[in-house]
């Protein structure tokens, strides 16, 4: 596999497939394509945009037959580097690939194109009284074919899982040029290996998807909240598991540690945040009397289990406020003016309090600050590490020797390195490591199986 030589034919034998206006080379195109939001860029040779299955089918075969290296992106909006073209060649924007072809409450699911954004499907859906549950936190700007590429997951995972469990069926493109119809519209399936997981994460380097079949569940009538702060992470990293304990799954169950309050406080105004050094978001929903019921039943075992203060969330818009201070606190972090490297690492429930014990003494060896907040429910905690111009090269190798250690950590205690964000660039140091010798194996002989001359996603965490 080699990327594009001469880009005058390559342009030239692309525009033979598809229209002019779907082919570009031009400067600003090409940078527009070069990245994500994490912090690597190369630009492609040339970038195109499909708007069939038969137009990326014509691409993957033009380019198999001359070795050219191709990777694929929609919005863009992935944290790891996973769309970014390093080794050039030919870059395939499915944002002209946006449609949702249908909605059938009566099977259950949705059909749409990769391009289409996250939370225009879900409230396309709400429209039938139905819901789509995967939530990132980007939903406003995500796709749902970077969602089934890397695995996406969000808040409301503890309850409702993460988007493999919506991925009934998908049509994707091979590396020849073929056409893989996996899964379909039955929400059961045993009918072979269930190759519709095996393309979920996969990143770009196993084929090109092109339609997804998603499953789709009634809606729940009703959604409350209740936003509790504690005086340590201790001490509602207790609350968490006093709650599953309990009996209660919420829909959603988010932690927030004392940096992050800190910066909060700075960002908005000290009489904006509550007191103490940890803040719990509890989501619950389902019929309306069930969440009434449940919502001051859980107010009072919060306060039993020693909260602060409590603020109440009994509908919608009350939800939206605790929802908008939750999303407050990334920026009040990038406020801080130091460039915030987002680890989606994921530990054993019973570990947090150790995790962020460990990213405590990690900030005191290194002096760099750690903010750690997120999924506490499922154990994804998101580890901030803060740093100041990741682009010089002595910071640089400060935060990777601390990745280092974060990871290293993670793994020595059961955790994993990533747990919605995928691998991308950001986390290749660390897959041998991760994964381990044999399942590396396993991997690298799919790949081949599936993309034998290595032309899809190159130079990703299995070169």
């Amino acid at each position: 596999m080699t990327a594009a030589n001469n880009i005058t034919d390559l342009s030239l034998g692309l525009s033979s497939l598809l229209r002019p206006d779907q082919v570009s080379s031009t400067p600003d195109v090409l940078a527009e394509h070069a990245s994500d939001k994490w912090h690597a860029s190369s630009l492609p040779d040339i970038v195109v945009f499909p708007e069939s299955t038969d137009d990326v089918a014509a691409v993957l075969k033009y380019a198999s037959a001359h070795d050219i290296a191709v990777y694929t992106r929609a919005a863009g909006s992935g944290h790891t580097g996973a769309c970014v073209p390093v080794h050039h060649g030919i870059l395939i924007s499915m944002m002209r690939m946006n449609q949702i072809l249908e909605i059938n409450p009566s099977d259950g699911v949705a059909i749409v194109q990769p391009g289409v954004i996250t939370g225009e499907l879900q409230r396309a859906v709400r429209e039938h009284g139905w819901y789509y549950p995967p939530d990132p936190a980007s939903l406003k700007e995500c796709s749902i074919g970077g969602n089934i590429a890397t695995n996406a997951g969000g808040p409301r995972c503890l309850k409702y899982g993460v988007t493999k469990q919506y991925a009934l069926g998908l049509e994707t493109v091979l590396a020849s040029g073929e056409v893989l119809r996996s899964g379909g519209r039955c929400h059961k399936n045993s009918t072979g290996f269930d190759l519709t997981s095996l393309m979920v994460g996969s990143e770009g380097m196993l084929g090109i998807i092109t339609e997804i079949t998603v499953r789709l569940i009634p809606h729940p009538q009703a959604r409350a909240m209740l936003g509790a702060s504690f005086a340590d992470f201790a001490a509602a990293a207790g609350a968490v598991q006093a709650i599953l304990d309990s009996g209660t799954l919420p829909s959603a169950l988010e932690i927030t540690d004392g940096f992050t309050m800190a910066a909060a406080r700075d960002y908005l105004g000290s009489d904006k945040l509550p007191p103490g050094d940890a803040y719990l978001m509890v989501e619950i929903d389902g019929n309306e009397e069930t969440v009434s019921r449940e919502l001051a039943r859980l107010q009072q075992f919060l306060s039993d289990q020693g909260a602060l203060r409590i603020d109440e969330a009994p509908d919608e818009d009350a939800c939206e406020r605790i929802w908008q201070l939750r999303r407050d606190f990334s920026y009040s972090l990038k406020h801080t003016g130091l460039t915030k490297l987002n680890e989606d690492i994921v530990v054993p429930r019973s570990k947090l309090v150790d995790l962020v014990n460990f990213a405590t003494q990690l900030q005191q060896d290194t002096g760099i600050p750690i903010a750690c907040f997120g999924h506490a429910g499922d154990g994804n905690i998101h580890t901030n590490l803060m740093v100041d111009n990741y682009a010089d090269p002595d910071t640089k190798k400060k935060a990777d020797t601390a990745l280092d250690r974060l990871f290293t950590w993670i793994i020595e205690n059961g955790g994993v390195i990533s747990g919605e964000h995928g691998i991308g660039l950001a986390k290749k140091p660390w897959i041998r490591q991760a994964l381990g010798e044999t399942s590396m194996a396993v991997h690298r002989s799919i790949k081949d199986s599936l993309d034998p001359k290595g032309i899809l996603n190159p130079g990703k965490f299995l070169d």
